[in-house]
């Protein structure tokens, strides 16, 4: 691997619109199509992470992404919690650690029985992933997991091999962990957190152009510490259709917070499409995560050439 490469992984988490707070399928169902004629009018290719769930209910969509080259990946069985929780959201309750192993087999049984074949690439929902995860996924022969929140635990910048005993650790698996991107370089204003450094959902209700000024941050962060540059971004199929400002269900409203909806829509599907455009004018090169995987596997930890 070259230190002057860029490597990009684009993976959509496809699951209910707006995360846990609805039980509609409007983004799988309908953003598919079109974000997928995208790929393929700019020549690259990604990873949808389908819950069982998703995988179930939309065989459609699986299929259309099978068909096109791009990679079928699972994102748990319901969306659920299936790591460590990073801050509370009122009935989201995480499943306990002897759960995970289950739910992770039925998720992955789930996405198979639809897509024909076993998935091999995961992420974690909220990129809440955990020991327990990770070494259920490597118990089933996963290849990628791409749920590591760099903005959170901040140690790893890199893709790397994680510890059977702490998956935030570098050890022995054959698993890659490919962490998510964040601007390790900015001024953070959430103490303890520093979620602000996390630039999902920027390029939608700020632009593209300033989401760039974060990944030229955090390229050169990269560089200036002789390390390859892997960039690795999670969408959503629902931000790529008109999203409502609330949901009434039979005893409740729920109303997201305006960062959920803001810009979704058709400005969503011109700025992502002006993202690629960006990563390209940079030379960037675009994988697949089971693909990336096997790359990083072979060329990555050989150093940077």
């Amino acid at each position: 691997m070259k230190k002057d490469d860029i490597h990009v992984i684009f993976g959509f988490d496809m699951e209910t619109d707006v995360g846990s707070f609805t039980p509609y399928y409007d983004g799988v169902k309908n953003a598919t199509p079109p974000l997928i004629e995208l790929f393929d009018k700019k020549g690259i290719k990604g990873t949808f992470y389908y819950t069982g769930d998703a995988a179930r209910r939309n065989p459609d969509s699986v299929e259309i992404v099978k068909k096109s080259g791009n990679e079928v990946g699972c994102h748990s069985l319901f969306h659920e919690t299936v790591g460590d929780e990073l801050f509370p959201i009122p009935g989201v309750v995480p499943l306990l650690p002897e759960e995970v192993p289950f739910r992770i087999e039925k998720a992955t049984e789930w996405v198979e029985q639809v897509l024909g074949h076993q998935p091999v690439s995961f992420r974690a929902p909220r990129l809440w992933g955990s020991t327990a995860l990770l070494n259920s996924l490597e118990k089933l022969n996963y290849v990628s997991d791409a749920s590591y929140p760099m903005y959170f635990y901040r140690e790893r910048f890199i893709p790397y091999n994680p510890s059977k005993a702490d998956w935030t650790k570098e050890g022995d698996m054959k698993i890659v962990e490919i962490p998510n991107f964040a601007d390790m370089v900015m001024k953070s204003n959430d103490p303890g957190l520093e979620r602000d450094r996390d630039q999902w959902p920027l390029f939608r209700t700020k632009g593209t152009d300033e989401l760039m000024k974060h990944i030229d941050s955090f390229v050169r962060f990269l560089r200036e510490r002789n390390l390859p540059v892997v960039l690795c971004f999670y969408f959503h199929p629902w931000e790529f259709i008109p999203i409502q400002e609330s949901y009434h269900y039979g005893e409740a409203r729920v109303t997201p917070d305006r960062f959920l909806t803001l810009g979704c829509g058709d400005k969503a599907m011109r700025e992502f499409s002006l993202l690629i455009d960006r990563l390209k004018d940079m030379g960037s090169t675009f994988h697949r995560a089971d693909d990336f995987a096997a790359y990083w596997n072979k060329a990555g930890k050989a150093g940077l050439g």
